[in-house]
């Protein structure tokens, strides 16, 4: 009874706001709430989910300076995408305890890693060691009934979604093979040098919510991703990436990829990285580069990147809540003690490690020369968008367009569908674990959160979560994606 009534106080405090606070929404919002407030709490909550879908539509505006020309590398493949359950039935494993391996060296690692993060309904992905073995697991993934192939790779889908605004140029660059190059937009530009003879193939293991596999029951649909791909696992094209950036001219570069190379082993990543930092920097310094970070296990290679090599020279970083919680475990960052986010991640405590990345590793320390202002997190329930003042706008705008776009790419939909969408966002919530800061809340007709702390803004919006997704598969890449569609530089840190 009591849930009711909130509901119902709730939307009465949106039908105030419609009417008096925020005269440019559309009026047709208010059929959504009925005047009595006496609906049934199903019907409801699906009116909240339209009311913050339709506040979106309206308030989502694209920057006054946009991107034209967008530059994209080093990751791609062609993604092989099966029920991870139905796969590993087909290759005769039994069921059993999930154990995690960050590189896998036969059947049993895959089956063990499989079911750690399947009983967490986490993301990850591992390299596959044994070139032979991949194979044979690879074939039978292609040969399963209802497997399906896709654009792979961090790079190539961002490209991809890039591509999706014809005013928008798009340079990709990555191992592309004859099946992926046959799969791309064609408005996407690859250079020659990009191209190979052979594709580079990921495995794309999916399970929905509920589902069961021995005593193993998965809490909310996602995947597992593993591969042998040594193509993307050394950045073999980052050179050609930075050789083509003189003649392409980009106003953006994105980077992703570098999570591959952990695989690889230290004394590869090591030299490899050096390589790769020397390349980046070679990058006009008036470009601003975002890069996109993805599933790592490796706490010295990730205080590689951070601290000595790739992000203090980077503009800009998009990670979801293991990269954030993985990468202040390995610098020993707020929170690092917790082994894991117990459900959905605190809010209080994701604003602390981004207040913390950005001031230890980023231009929120004005001492720092560092190039870092801002961060996009994004987690199942909802988006966090960090940015230093006085270097990016339209953040609002970018935050809440990256998620709309995860709940209407997750149900296979150009729009969001409110009857096959879900709130699982917190109401209220603080924009701090370690301050005393006031409480915040969600305005479902305004659905975009604002605090400052310092000289960081944090804007924060719930992600209307697809019901039944038919595809988990690259959302973090699109959401990055339409967040920097929808920024705006408003500067450039001088030499």
């Amino acid at each position: 009874m009591w849930r009711k009534a909130s509901v119902a106080a709730l939307l009465a405090l949106a039908v105030g706001y419609l009417y008096y606070g925020c005269p440019e929404l559309p009026e047709q919002l208010l059929h959504y709430i009925g005047p009595t407030g006496d609906q049934s709490s199903q019907q409801s909550q699906q009116h909240l989910e339209q009311v913050i879908s339709d506040a979106w539509d309206s308030l989502i505006k694209l920057p006054t300076r946009q991107w034209s020309r967008v530059a994209v590398g080093v990751n791609a493949c062609v993604d092989v995408v099966v029920s991870g359950v139905g796969l590993l039935q087909a290759l005769a494993v039994d069921p059993g305890s999930g154990l995690d391996h960050e590189v896998l060296h036969s059947k049993e690692d895959l089956k063990e890693a499989f079911i750690h993060f399947m009983e967490r309904g986490a993301a990850a992905e591992r390299f596959f060691s044994d070139k032979e073995a991949f194979r044979r697991i690879a074939r039978a993934a292609a040969e399963y009934p209802g497997a399906k192939l896709y654009v792979g790779g961090n790079a190539a889908l961002m490209s991809q979604k890039l591509a999706t605004y014809p005013d928008l140029m798009v340079l990709l660059c990555g191992p592309v093979g004859p099946k992926l190059h046959e799969m791309l937009d064609e408005q996407i530009v690859v250079p020659p040098g990009s191209l190979q003879e052979t594709d580079e193939y990921h495995l794309i293991l999916e399970y929905k919510a509920g589902e069961q596999w021995g005593l193993t029951r998965a809490p909310q649909a996602n995947r597992f991703i593993f591969s042998h791909d040594v193509a993307n696992g050394e950045m073999s094209t980052l050179e050609t990436f930075v050789a083509s950036l003189e003649e392409f001219q980009p106003d953006l570069v994105v980077l992703s990829g570098l999570h591959m190379m952990e695989g690889q082993g230290r004394e590869l990543w090591e030299e490899r990285l050096k390589e790769a930092v020397a390349a980046i920097s070679d990058i006009r310094h008036d470009i601003p580069i975002h890069l996109e970070l993805a599933s790592m296990t490796d706490k010295d290679y990730m205080n590689s990147i951070m601290q000595e090599q790739v992000m203090p020279i980077v503009s800009s970083i998009g990670l979801n809540e293991q990269e954030l919680l993985f990468l202040s475990q390995a610098g020993g960052g707020p929170h690092a003690q917790l082994p894991a986010w117990n459900g959905v991640p605190d809010v209080g405590q994701v604003s602390d490690i981004l207040l913390w990345i950005l001031e230890r590793h980023g231009r929120a320390d004005p001492s720092s020369e560092a190039d870092l202002t801002r961060v996009h997190f994004h987690t199942l329930a909802y988006h966090v968008l960090a940015t230093v003042d006085g270097h990016w706008a339209n953040q609002a705008a970018a935050v809440m367009a990256g998620a709309r776009v995860a709940s209407s790419q997750a149900c296979g939909s150009a729009v969001v569908d409110a009857a096959k969408v879900e709130l699982k966002a917190p109401r209220s919530f603080r924009g701090s674990h370690s301050e005393p800061l006031a409480a915040l809340s969600l305005d479902p007709a305004a659905p975009v959160t604002a605090w400052r702390r310092g000289n960081v803004t944090f804007h924060m919006t719930p992600v209307l979560v697809c019901k039944e997704p038919l595809r988990t598969v690259g959302l973090g890449d699109a959401i990055s994606a339409e967040g920097l569609v929808y920024s705006e530089l408003k500067s450039r840190l001088p030499y």
